[in-house]
């Protein structure tokens, strides 16, 4: 070992250090784990909540009453870990996640209104299904958050590849409202329809992006398991082509029944990803091998000699793999910032436009189509001039439709 006068650390020290860094970073992300683990939780009790709501509204308070009342209770009883989890010690201190944690606290803080609100039917069910909808995005929104934290591609790769999933689940649970909102009502109004219709189609996207990226297992027991079967295909068909009429609740409870089963077979597999990122981390944790700069000296000529050249082939895969999962890793983080970016112009079009969630997705997708861009094209323009907005008091919107 050289001894430098100036007390310069050597190359086994920093060797040292940044194994040591790395266990900090896995600590930190154990424990952003089981964050992840209550949000999960979370969302799932707040997505049967949103759902017994939603019947029980359109029922005029006949179907799903102790439903709703036992969801709510099991919401209540996961959010006490999910607070405690969500304190500063525990997380890093960005700003950005602390803005998307205010977010999805203040949004909880407002369930109790809501719940008073629906126990005494003075809500309409499309409102309620959209502030339902609105917590469970604030929660969800903060998961990509936590990818900044994290320099281990694999380790990345299935973070996104759980979010990717919990987003999909999502639009499954929506869907399941807005079914069960036409069902039971025994009528789709073109609008309805094509909320619904929104929801099938984006679930797609979202469990094409976890399949790319879970292991074998997982993604056999989603196509086993978590798909759509007949039978809500078949309702779908009904629901999207031609109206339902009355039956007292029989079709709504069917179709609830049906999507319930569903969710729940993808709320089993939403914990075993969870138990894969956090096995992962604790893989590394355990693992002291840290690199010794010395071990090159060992290996002397000879040695290299016995290197079969078959193996060589193999060498140059396996570089091209991990050039590939680079790349696809650095695709993946500019996806989830477009995410970003697009919610943000969402929130700009909320605020000074006084459009709801929808308006404003249906709107900022319009001038993409008009334009020929994409829509993070425009939500970048729309939040460069986002400063002239502040300026003029947002015009009336009335009856317009984005």
């Amino acid at each position: 070992m050289i001894n430098h006068e100036d007390d310069t650390p050597d190359a086994i020290e920093w060797f040292r250090y940044a194994r040591q860094v790395q266990k900090d970073q896995l600590r930190q992300l154990a424990r952003q784990g089981q964050l992840v683990s209550q949000i999960s939780h979370v969302v799932h009790m707040l997505q049967c909540e949103r759902g017994a709501s939603n019947i029980w509204l359109c029922s005029q308070g006949r179907l799903y009453g102790a439903e709703r009342r036992a969801s709510a209770a099991l919401v209540d009883e996961q959010l006490r870990p999910l607070l405690r989890c969500l304190s500063p010690r525990h997380l890093p201190s960005t700003s950005g996640l602390c803005q998307r944690i205010a977010r999805a606290v203040w949004s909880l803080e407002q369930l109790p209104a809501l719940r008073e609100n629906v126990a005494s039917r003075q809500i309409a069910a499309e409102t309620a299904t959209g502030q339902f909808s609105r917590t469970i995005r604030h929660l969800l929104n903060i998961i990509p958050q936590l990818n900044d934290s994290i320099d281990d591609p694999q380790l990345a790769a299935r973070l996104v590849a759980l979010y990717s999933f919990m987003q999909g689940k999502e639009l499954v649970g929506q869907e399941r409202a807005l079914g069960a909102q036409g069902f039971a009502l025994g009528c789709f109004s073109q609008e309805l329809r094509q909320r619904l219709v929104d929801r099938i189609d984006g679930q797609q996207p979202c469990f094409d992006s976890f399949l790319s990226l879970a292991t074998s297992p997982l993604k056999m027991l989603f196509y086993t398991e978590c798909q759509a079967g007949i039978a809500i295909e078949q309702l779908r068909r009904i629901a999207c082509t031609r109206q339902p009429g009355e039956d007292d609740g029989e079709t709504a409870l069917r179709w609830f029944q049906l999507q319930t089963q569903r969710l729940e077979q993808m709320r089993g597999l939403e914990e075993l990803l969870i138990g894969e990122l956090m096995t992962a981390v604790d893989g590394l944790l355990l693992d002291d091998n840290a690199p010794d700069p010395r071990q090159d000296d060992a290996v002397s000529d000879g040695m290299l000699l016995h290197l079969d050249r078959q193996l060589l082939p193999l060498v140059r895969q396996q570089a091209r793999e991990l050039e590939q999962l680079s790349s696809q890793l650095a695709s993946l983080k500019d996806t989830l910032e477009e995410r970003r970016l697009i919610d943000k112009a969402k929130g700009v079009l909320m605020t000074y436009r006084q459009m709801n969630e929808e308006q404003a997705w249906h709107c900022l997708r319009k001038m993409a189509m008009e334009k020929n861009q994409r829509m993070v094209e425009i939500a970048r323009a729309l939040l460069a001039v986002k400063t002239l907005w502040q300026q003029e008091a947002p015009p009336p919107l009335h009856n317009e439709r984005a």
